[in-house]
């Protein structure tokens, strides 16, 4: 078997929703010092719902391939459906991570809680 699915190579060789949205009603950034990723999320958000949504990620292709995952996972989807994202939710939409890649799926998760956590800061 294969190291890696053909969803996880087809989002790291063609992430989706990279960028950055400079006027981002919510923005996130995690990191896991022991592995060195890094990512950064971006949220425009429009009567609750999701408008568009960025990323930026410093890390292995399983990293790359989990935030554009999430971002596709959540696009268009109202903020509290959002909420419910998990890592397992990322991890299944790639058909798969090897086990020691577990935790980009979880800093995915944990990027896209901290943009929701900003969002609602700003909000009030």
């Amino acid at each position: 078997m294969a190291l890696y699915s053909e969803k996880v190579m087809d989002h790291f060789r063609n992430p989706r929703n990279v960028g950055v949205i400079e006027d981002a009603d919510g923005v996130g950034e995690v990191g896991n010092a022991k592995c060195g990723d890094i990512m950064k999320m971006y949220l425009k958000i429009e009567d609750e719902i999701i408008t568009d949504v960025k990323f930026e990620t410093f890390g292995c292709g399983s990293a790359i391939a989990s935030s554009s995952m999430a971002t596709e996972l959540i696009k268009g989807k109202p903020v509290s459906e959002a909420r419910q994202l998990t890592n397992q939710a990322v991890v299944e939409a790639l058909d798969g991570l090897p086990a020691h890649k577990l935790h980009c799926s979880v800093l995915a998760q944990e990027a896209i809680e901290a943009a929701l956590e900003d969002y609602e800061k700003k909000k009030g």
